[in-house]
């Protein structure tokens, strides 16, 4: 009888450790570089409401906006190393690694915004292997955010031919535009996106490049008073990325919510981006010099841009050319 009480004892005891387990509330923390007002940010938080609306409070996600916990450089390694769970990221600050993620920063490779969402879209040809590499780092892509095409800012002078960066010194987001700048005779300078500010304040840089996007959000058209925007040069993009053990760590119910919420999300701001690029060009339009190049000046940019593809395809290697291939296709 001694021996029965004890084992139902136990067998209870089990029974309350395993659904005390399986009910603990986790908290994932997510890390941002843009201000909780602009799109990404919007974004993030749409999700962390759902997940944790449908997961009845079992998932609490905190974001951490305006690179209060990392800065852009830092989030990779960060989310990897399980240093914080979640993170987002210019898909840019992979290429130490994975060159190949800088696909989308050669100049002028994408003819327009239906190309960029073929590449983009979930399970594409140029998506699919850039989500598998990642993954190998110990970060799990969850969604990519739409960020825009980049834009030139400078102060007081447009960019209206390749000449007009000579002797400059250039903010850049990613060694492969930078080699444009180069080609072009100016110095690439890698400042995070959250330092851009500061740098254009103090001259640390001539002209910057960006999403118009955060010109707004940013308030850089308090520092810089030129926008230059040369169609299609190059599609911004950024991934939310979960650690992958923590995503292991999940139930298989709570990984259904969060694929479904990123999955929704993601959908949303790619449809929205051209509505709120419009819109952001309109909040600068009286703030700023904004100047749209020709069909006639975007000659030189492209013949400019030509030699930057095979200087991408040597540092991607096998990938790279893969990508590119698929990219020219679309």
């Amino acid at each position: 009888m001694r021996s029965s009480r004890i084992g139902l004892f136990l067998a209870i005891a089990a029974l309350v450790i395993f659904t005390t387990t399986a009910h603990a509330k986790k908290t994932i923390r997510i890390t941002l570089q843009l201000p909780a007002s602009h799109h990404l940010g919007l974004n993030i938080q749409s999700f962390a409401d759902e997940v944790m609306e449908k997961t009845n409070g079992q998932l609490n996600v905190e974001v951490y906006p305006s690179a209060q916990l990392y800065k852009d450089t830092e989030v990779p390694a960060a989310v990897s190393s399980g240093a914080i769970e979640m993170g987002v990221a210019s898909l840019t600050r992979f290429a130490g690694t994975i060159p190949a993620v800088d696909l989308f920063y050669v100049p002028f490779l994408f003819k327009n915004e239906e190309a960029v969402r073929k590449a983009v879209a979930p399970g594409s040809p140029i998506r699919q292997p850039l989500d598998d590499e990642i993954l190998k780092t110990g970060a799990r892509v969850l969604w990519w955010q739409a960020y825009g095409d980049a834009v030139f800012l400078s102060k007081d002078t447009p960019l209206r031919s390749p000449d007009d960066l000579k002797g400059k010194k250039v903010r850049v987001f990613s060694k492969t535009l930078g080699a444009m700048i180069e080609a072009a005779g100016g110095a690439a300078t890698s400042i995070s996106g959250s330092e851009q500010f500061i740098a254009y304040q103090r001259g640390t840089v001539d002209v910057g490049t960006t999403g118009v996007t955060a010109v707004q959000k940013r308030k850089l058209y308090q520092v810089m008073n030129t926008l230059t925007a040369p169609p299609s040069m190059v599609d911004i993009e950024w991934v939310v990325l979960i650690n992958d053990q923590v995503w292991q760590g999940l139930t298989g119910e709570q990984q259904e919510i969060i694929t479904a919420a990123a999955k929704r999300v993601e959908e949303e701001l790619r449809s929205q981006m051209s509505g709120l690029e419009a819109e952001a060009f309109d909040f600068v339009d009286d703030k700023m010099n904004v100047v749209h190049l020709t069909e006639e000046e975007m000659v030189a940019w492209r013949e400019l841009a030509q030699p930057v593809v095979e200087e991408y395809i040597q540092n991607a290697g096998d990938l790279g050319k893969q990508l590119v291939e698929a990219a020219k296709s679309m």
